[in-house]
This record gives structure tokens, C-alpha cells and sequence, in this order.
């Protein structure tokens, strides 16, 4: 196979390190970003292990000059970014609108929306000169309809599931893939993140139920990557069988 390159944000944790992962044993170079060193220095030795070339990049995806000097920074072909997987992104906190903090508010918002576009704004001219491309923005269910006091978070999803379409508006015509994957409940650092550490809090958003796992989502992003040129998978949503929607859950 000739050489691949697959740039991942957040892959330090959760569905970020899976998919990087799960590219790499498929022979893609892989390029791993995030603000948390020493982890990407964990997946950087993953990544290696299974004979693929990795390359840290770690950033405030939230700055816009420190994402645009991040992939300015690429050379000697790690430029060639033939995959995007847009994976950074959080919820903070679980209140009513007129209750909610204003600084959860902006995280989300600047790493769910503007991080999103400053690091797809930084590579897409790549893709588009040389005509060819995959953008994969993982959005979540949550971009596709609303639950009690999920209002900002919810908010930002939706605003990723909109980019989604006119991402592929825009970038048909170079010949570049955009997919919107979109996964309900899933086991990862995220309830932990939004519950700001409380373990038992975030413990019980799963309870009683086998919920998705980063693998079923990397296994995803990597089957959707690897359709033949000709197709383009537009959008995913999945959740654990025992979920029908966001709020309807059957536990055991």
C-alpha cells in the first residue's frame, strides 16, 4: 500500500486513541494530537509497535495560531494528510440553561465548533490541491436531537452535524469525503470530563447497560475510511442496543 496519513485531534484518551490505533494497524502513518504529552507519548510507542510511523503534535486545539503553527510544522510528507478525524471534543457539566456556568459554556463551544474548524480550515487546502481526501468529524447523538439540560453540548453537536453538510457541499468538487459519525452512549473519560471528575457520578451514566466501547467507534472510523473511492459514507449514527434514543435506556 502506499503511503497513508491519517491526522487524529484528541487522541490521547477514548475513541481518539483507538482510531489512531486501529490506522496504524492497517499500515497508516499516524499523526496523534493533544495537550496531554505524556500520553501522546504512550500512543506515539502504540503506534510504533505495530510498524507504523507516528508523530506527536501537542497543542491547545481551543488556539487558533498554536493549531495553524501546529500543522505549518508538518514536513518531509507528514503534509500529506490523506485522513482527518475530527475526534476532539467534550461536555462539561449538566444544568438548566438559566443555571449554567458561562466558562463550560465557551470549553465546549471552543473545542466542539471553532476547534473543529481551525484544524479543518489548517488541512483541507492540502487535500484540496492534491484532490483527494476524508474528512471524519465525530459528532454524537446529541447532534441529533435534545435532552434535559444537555442544552450547550447538544448545541455544539448540532453545529458539528450542519459543517458535516456543508463540509461536503464545499469539498465534493475536490474530490474529498466528508462522514459524520455519531455515536450514543459510549464508555470513555467523557462522563468523568463532565462530571469534573466524579467517579460515581459518571459511573452511573452507564449502569446496567453494555455501552459502546472506543473500539466499536475506531472500527467505524476506520470501515468508512476504507470504502472504495467511489463511495462515501455520509453519516453514522449508532448507540448501544439497549439505548433507542437519548433518553430512552433499558437497564437491567
Amino acid at each position: 500500500m502506499a503511503e497513508k496519513r491519517v491526522l487524529v485531534t484528541g487522541a490521547t484518551a477514548g475513541f481518539g486513541r483507538a482510531i489512531a490505533n486501529i490506522f496504524a494497524r492497517n499500515g497508516y502513518d499516524v499523526i496523534i494530537c493533544g495537550r496531554r504529552k505524556e500520553k501522546l507519548e504512550e500512543v506515539k510507542a502504540e503506534i510504533e509497535s505495530t510498524g507504523s510511523k507516528a508523530l506527536a503534535l501537542s497543542f491547545d486545539i481551543r488556539q487558533q495560531e498554536a493549531v495553524k503553527d501546529a500543522v505549518q510544522s508538518l514536513k518531509n510528507g507528514w503534509e500529506k494528510v490523506d485522513v482527518l478525524v475530527n475526534n476532539a471534543g467534550l461536555a462539561v457539566g449538566l444544568s438548566s440553561l438559566q443555571e449554567g456556568i458561562v466558562d463550560d459554556w465557551e470549553r465546549m463551544i471552543d473545542t466542539n465548533i471553532k476547534g473543529l474548524l481551525y484544524i479543518t480550515r489548517a488541512v483541507a487546502p492540502g487535500m484540496i490541491e492534491r484532490k483527494s481526501g476524508h474528512i471524519i468529524n465525530i459528532g454524537s447523538i446529541a447532534g441529533k436531537e435534545v435532552y434535559a439540560n444537555g442544552n450547550i453540548y447538544c448545541a455544539t453537536k448540532h453545529a458539528v452535524d450542519a459543517l458535516n453538510k456543508a463540509m461536503r457541499i464545499d469539498m465534493v468538487q475536490h474530490h474529498i469525503k466528508v462522514t459524520g459519525i455519531c455515536p450514543g452512549l459510549a464508555e470513555t473519560e467523557f462522563a468523568l470530563v463532565r462530571f469534573k471528575g466524579d467517579a460515581e457520578r459518571a459511573g452511573a451514566v452507564y449502569k446496567g447497560i453494555q455501552p459502546l466501547t472506543a473500539e466499536d467507534i475506531a472500527e467505524t472510523a476506520w470501515w468508512v475510511a476504507s470504502r472504495p473511492a467511489h463511495v462515501n459514507i455520509l453519516d453514522v449514527v449508532m448507540t448501544p442496543a439497549a439505548q433507542a434514543n437519548s433518553t430512552t435506556v433499558v437497564r437491567k
